[in-house]
C-alpha cells in the first residue's frame, strides 16, 4: 500500500476567486452578488477525483481570502504544498489560479519539472469586461521560464466566455513559444460545468508519458 502511494501522481488544482480594487468594491460585491440554495458541482471537486482513480491524488488547498484575493498570499500558501509534490506532479489552475500559476512559475524555478501545467481559462491581464485583475496578480513581461518549468503546458479557452475572452488565449499564445492552446465552442461559459472529460483524458495520455 506505501509503494502504491508513492506511485500516485499527483494533481494539485488552485481554483478561481475575486480580485477588488478597493474595499468598497468587495463589499459592493458581497451585497450583490448572485446566491442560490442549490448545490453547485464543478469538474474540479469529485469528478475529477472519481473520473482519474485510484492512480491519482488530488490535492485541492483552499487558497486564502477567495473573493479578496492577494497574490502574496496565495504564494504563501502555494509554496508550502509545494514540498509535498513528491513524485510526478501536475499542476491545474482555473480563472484566477490559471494566471497566479503563470505569474508564479514564470517567476519562481521549481525544483523539479511538473509532468503538466493546465491553465484553464487565465486571464492574461486587466481588460476584463466585469472585473478587475488587481490584487498582485500583474503579469511581467518575459513568460519563458514557465515553460522551462513544465513538460507540458496547456491553455484552454472557450469561446463563449463572458469573464476571460478568447482574446487573451491570443495574447498568451505571442509571449509563449510553445504551448498547447485549445478553444472550445462552448464550455458552459466561464468552464462552468460539472464535467470536464477532454481535460480527463488529455490527464491520462499525460501520464503514460516519461
Amino acid at each position: 500500500m506505501i509503494l502504491l502511494m508513492r506511485n500516485k501522481i499527483q494533481i494539485l488544482t488552485i481554483h478561481g476567486g475575486m480580485t477588488f480594487k478597493n474595499e468598497n468594491g468587495y463589499l459592493h460585491y458581497l451585497k450583490n452578488k448572485k446566491i442560490s440554495t442549490k448545490k453547485k458541482v464543478y469538474w474540479v471537486g469529485d469528478y475529477l477525483e472519481k473520473s482519474l482513480g485510484k492512480r491519482f491524488e488530488i490535492i485541492s488547498p483552499r487558497m486564502p481570502l477567495q473573493d479578496y484575493a492577494k497574490y502574496r498570499d496565495w504564494k504563501i500558501v502555494l509554496e508550502r504544498y509545494l514540498p509535498l509534490l513528491k513524485g510526478k506532479f501536475i499542476l491545474i489552475g482555473s480563472s484566477l489560479g490559471g494566471v497566479f500559476l503563470v505569474k508564479y512559475l514564470s517567476e519562481n524555478k521549481l525544483r523539479k519539472k511538473a509532468l503538466s501545467v493546465y491553465l484553464v481559462c487565465p486571464p492574461f491581464d486587466n481588460s476584463l469586461p466585469g472585473e478587475d485583475l488587481v490584487g498582485g496578480f500583474r503579469l511581467k513581461s518575459n513568460l519563458s521560464l514557465l515553460e522551462k518549468n513544465t513538460k507540458n503546458l496547456y491553455l484552454l479557452f472557450s469561446k463563449d466566455d463572458n469573464v476571460v475572452p478568447i482574446a487573451h488565449a491570443e495574447k498568451y499564445a505571442r509571449k509563449l513559444k510553445r504551448p498547447r492552446i485549445i478553444i472550445y465552442k462552448s464550455r458552459g461559459g466561464h468552464f462552468n460545468i460539472s464535467r470536464f472529460p477532454e481535460i480527463v483524458k488529455m490527464i491520462k495520455e499525460d501520464a503514460k508519458k516519461k
